[in-house]
């Protein structure tokens, strides 16, 4: 018989930090880079695209489709490090207090697995889940854990580690990304990404 666990999941860009640490990649390039300038057309074309199909696949890597290994090698612990700075200041204490209360504590993100993981490497979450991608070609995604496919993520840990999670809170900042890991949440905690404060 499989094991019923205690979860607590938090989301990560606007929930746990202000800004959006894709975003912020994206700039860094701009600055650092003359490539992706060279692909401004298509992104202005992805961006238009995205207002009218925003789930759609094609914009997310497109839009993307300046990366390269060598970027993401490059850039990446700079924008960590730069992006820690835009962490909450309640966020690292409310993860330990989830933790002490008895609770596995899982980070679901729909950021990259070039980031996240080095984001939140002195969390110290039971369990970071995020967006997997192809590592010769970056913009391509193997896994985008967005929407519903933050609770496939969340079923296949389940899998692997033979436990039925009990989502007991989760915490969010966006209804559009995350609505369906809230909805099977006990409680919902959302939180305004513009002052890192609890919504009423």
């Amino acid at each position: 018989m499989l094991k019923k666990v205690d979860v607590v999941v938090f989301d990560f860009d606007g929930t746990l930090s202000a800004s959006d640490s894709n975003f912020e990649f994206y700039k860094y390039c701009f600055k650092h880079s003359i490539r992706p300038w060279l692909f401004l057309p298509l992104s202005l074309v992805c961006l238009i695209n995205a207002v009218f199909d925003y789930k759609s696949m094609w914009w997310r890597e497109k839009v993307r489709l300046f990366m390269t290994p060598k970027m993401v090698r490059d850039f990446s612990q700079e924008v960590v490090k730069l992006h820690k700075l835009n962490r909450f200041g309640w966020s690292k204490s409310q993860v330990a207090k989830e933790r002490k209360n008895g609770n596995i504590v899982i980070l679901i993100s729909a950021s990259p697995d070039y980031l996240i993981p080095q984001l939140v490497d002195d969390m110290k979450f039971d369990v970071v889940l995020c967006s997997q991608m192809d590592k010769d070609k970056p913009y391509k995604y193997k896994f985008m854990c967005w929407g519903k496919n933050k609770i496939i993520a969340l079923d296949n840990w389940a899998k692997e580690n033979k436990v039925i999670p009990n989502v007991v809170r989760a915490y969010s900042d966006s209804k559009r990304s995350d609505m369906p890991i809230m909805e099977i949440a006990k409680e919902q905690v959302w939180i305004d990404k513009k002052t890192g404060l609890r919504k009423s």
